[in-house]
């Protein structure tokens, strides 16, 4: 029995990771469908409002099988709700806007740092003291972003910050999602998230819209929404089906796939600096994640 049992578990974590690899494949999708789409003319405000559009097309037909009824939209915590989402939103539409301007490795790579921030903020935020080892791993995954950023080189560009105001839209995003964990339902958050974001930006959709010149330029806008979504999904269900700290070195997949997508499809190789800074900016995150083992282990 207790072999069953084991071997259940055993099944639900390789699922779990599988569910994971999934969903950052989802994302790395929606990041290359936008790189390719704003090197084709088309805006980053209409390429933003189509990923929450679709996003929220999705989560109200979820909500609304089992029959309309308002309160399957309402929510006791509506205000961290939308805060949530706006963080995300204003992360999206710098991200898209971002992509123009530098390749899927180096916006990945910076964008890694958000679990970084998240752990230096959580001490504040959620009570969560960081130990000394822990201070140690932040202050190294900064050093590895500012070994891509090169803020003080001749290659230095405007655009290297951006993908840090993401990473810290992303850190906000995530400790309010752990905070809201439990409290509110998994299909309210990913409705709030496509509503929030259909909204704020259809003016500016509206105002800077360019039509897709090709069928495969109309897909992959069409399709935004749809990945992004999925990816989401797939993301929770990692989560039901594997513990975070199982699941947290996978998480690093996203990086992976960015990276081959840049080469294969945009031509574009990540030089020696942007390799270092990304590899001392994985190697922070993994002693986090260890500690965070060690602590959950003691516990």
């Amino acid at each position: 029995m207790a072999r069953l049992i084991a071997r259940a578990n055993e099944d639900r974590a390789q699922l779990g990771i599988a569910l994971m690899l999934a969903a950052n494949f989802g994302f790395a999708l929606v990041d290359s469908s936008v790189k390719w789409l704003v090197l084709a003319g088309l805006p980053a405000w209409q390429l933003a409002f189509m990923r929450y559009f679709g996003h929220v097309l999705i989560s109200t037909t979820i909500i609304l099988k089992g029959g309309f009824e308002m309160d399957r939209f309402r929510t006791d915590h509506a205000g961290l709700v939308i805060l949530r989402a706006l963080f995300l939103v204003v992360g999206t539409v710098m991200n898209f806007f971002v992509l123009r301007y530098l390749s899927l490795t180096v916006t990945s790579a910076i964008m890694f740092s958000a679990p970084i921030i998240v752990c230096a903020l959580a001490g504040p935020t959620l009570g969560e003291r960081a130990g000394p080892v822990r201070w140690a791993a932040i202050l190294l995954g900064f050093a590895g972003v500012l070994v891509i950023i090169r803020p003080f080189g001749a290659e230095f560009h405007w655009a290297y910050i951006v993908p840090l105001l993401v990473a810290v839209c992303m850190a906000c995003y995530s400790l309010l999602t752990r905070h809201l964990s439990g409290k509110v339902a998994t299909d309210t958050m990913q409705f709030y998230s496509g509503a929030v974001g259909s909204v704020i930006l259809l003016p500016a959709a509206l105002l800077t819209w360019q039509t897709p010149q090709t069928v495969l330029d109309w897909m992959l806008m069409l399709m935004l929404g749809v990945w992004a979504f999925i990816g989401h999904e797939w993301l929770t269900r990692a989560h039901g089906f594997a513990p975070a700290n199982l699941l947290m070195p996978y998480t690093y997949s996203f990086m992976v796939y960015l990276t081959i997508i840049s080469v294969l499809v945009f031509g574009d190789l990540p030089d020696f600096w942007t390799i270092i800074g990304a590899m001392i900016i994985v190697v922070s995150g993994l002693i986090i994640w260890m500690r965070e083992r060690q602590k959950e282990a003691r516990g």
